[in-house]
């Protein structure tokens, strides 16, 4: 997805982008992947991918990491560039630089069109971030004891799917990797996160970022 009119962001404070490389920076130790950068006005909403179905009816939720950002300037783009070249142009960023360059070569990720509802989401209470951690924690254990040392993708992709798609307890209505994704992301403390519903999504909201759930609908990114 490319709609790129801006050619460099500008943001509010250099510490933007202190947040911003950190917030890259594990969203690549999940996954070498792309991020969606999406700006209108002085907001930049930063999307990354945790995790999604690689393969045809497999059960893993498709489950995002959303950063928002204010902007010195007003922009207007929409591009999904990679993680390693937002990385590349951050390195070159000194101490109190504001610029950030989009990255020319774009790339086409399923994910990035799919769309998460931008209102009518309904309030469905708050989970701690002390479960978030417990479950996350818990499953990533599980992952490294169930997969062998030479798994193919096949066995891996699986054993993923077989535990993040796994309702957290007490709530089982979302998906446990929603926890990972917050976990891995640098989402949690020790308060807590909102949660929202609007129709097959979820959104978890706290102070560091969001994570977005689709539940169902496997490979199919049309709704």
């Amino acid at each position: 997805m490319t709609d790129v009119l801006t050619q460099s962001f500008r943001f509010a404070d250099p510490r933007d982008l202190t947040d911003l490389r950190t917030y890259v920076t594990r969203a690549k130790s999940i996954e070498d992947g792309a991020i969606r950068l999406q700006a209108a006005g002085r907001v930049l909403a930063a999307y990354v991918c945790v995790l999604r179905p690689r393969i045809l009816g497999e059960s893993t939720p498709t489950i995002l990491g959303l950063r928002t950002m204010a902007l010195g300037e007003d922009a207007r783009a929409d591009a999904t560039v990679t993680l390693a070249s937002v990385l590349d142009r951050l390195a070159r960023s000194g101490a109190d630089d504001v610029d950030l360059p989009i990255p020319p070569s774009t790339v086409s990720e399923s994910w990035a069109g799919v769309g998460a509802p931008r209102g009518g989401w309904e309030a469905q209470g708050a989970i701690t971030d002390v479960v978030l951690k417990a479950a996350a924690e818990a499953g990533i254990a599980e992952v490294a004891r169930v997969i062998p040392a030479s798994a193919g993708a096949a066995v891996v992709n699986s054993a993923r799917a077989a535990v993040w798609s796994r309702g957290l307890p007490g709530r089982e209505e979302i998906p446990a990797g929603a926890a990972f994704a917050a976990f891995a992301l640098g989402f949690l403390a020790d308060g807590e996160q909102q949660l929202f519903r609007n129709g097959r999504w979820f959104r978890l909201s706290g102070p560091r970022g969001h994570v977005l759930v689709r539940t169902g609908a496997g490979l199919d990114f049309r709704n």
